[in-house]
């Protein structure tokens, strides 16, 4: 499985694809619209984090310039009757910031801004997102479920225990009240909590 490419941006295709030349290799990647503009020019060096889309009959790569943008593209996938492209014109559309916001919100008319999406998917899609989708990945949720800007101890804390196997909904409740900046003591602090939960 490829997870990230770096290499030269060497063409723009068509149907939103980049040629990226890795090591004389080019991989066709499928990426947003915003992104396509975001690259930079011909023959510069690119990153992208990639997620490999594999089916019985072919693979495709899609990038992502930033790690929570794949971190909601794989949500968005493993929401019920989302498809690759219905998942990048939501992407397309709200970026990892503003849907942790219209989520926080549940915002389904914000949703319904995406082309195909009605309010039935819309609101199917926050009820689902909810539940798997942990945004932001650069900040944390504060106690009212809002998203914190910044990264901070706490979002490295955060991700520690998502590295260890605790679930969204195990996390939250222990990080709501806790503050400081070193991490190992927080993350101490946490373990506790979960511990005593």
């Amino acid at each position: 499985m490829i997870g990230s490419l770096r290499g030269l941006l060497t063409d723009r295709l068509n149907k939103g694809q980049v040629l990226i030349e890795v090591g004389g290799v080019g991989y066709r990647v499928t990426v947003t619209p915003t992104t396509v503009v975001t690259l930079g020019e011909i023959g510069q060096e690119i990153y992208l984090h990639i997620h490999h889309h594999i089916r019985e009959t072919d693979q495709t790569l899609y990038g992502f310039t930033t790690r929570p943008e794949r971190v909601c593209f794989e949500a968005l996938l493993s929401a019920h009757g989302v498809g690759p492209s219905l998942a990048l014109a939501v992407l397309g559309v709200h970026g990892p910031n503003a849907l942790a916001q219209l989520l926080a919100d549940d915002d389904v008319a914000a949703l319904c801004l995406v082309p195909g999406v009605g309010k039935k998917t819309a609101t199917r899609l926050l009820i689902e997102l909810k539940g798997s989708l942990d945004l932001p990945v650069d900040g944390v949720l504060d106690e009212t479920g809002k998203p914190t800007t910044g990264r901070s101890a706490l979002t490295e804390v955060h991700e520690a225990l998502n590295g260890l196997g605790y679930s969204i909904e195990e996390i939250r409740p222990v990080l709501a009240n806790l503050a400081g900046d070193d991490v190992a003591v927080l993350l101490r602090e946490a373990l506790q909590r979960l511990a005593r939960a």
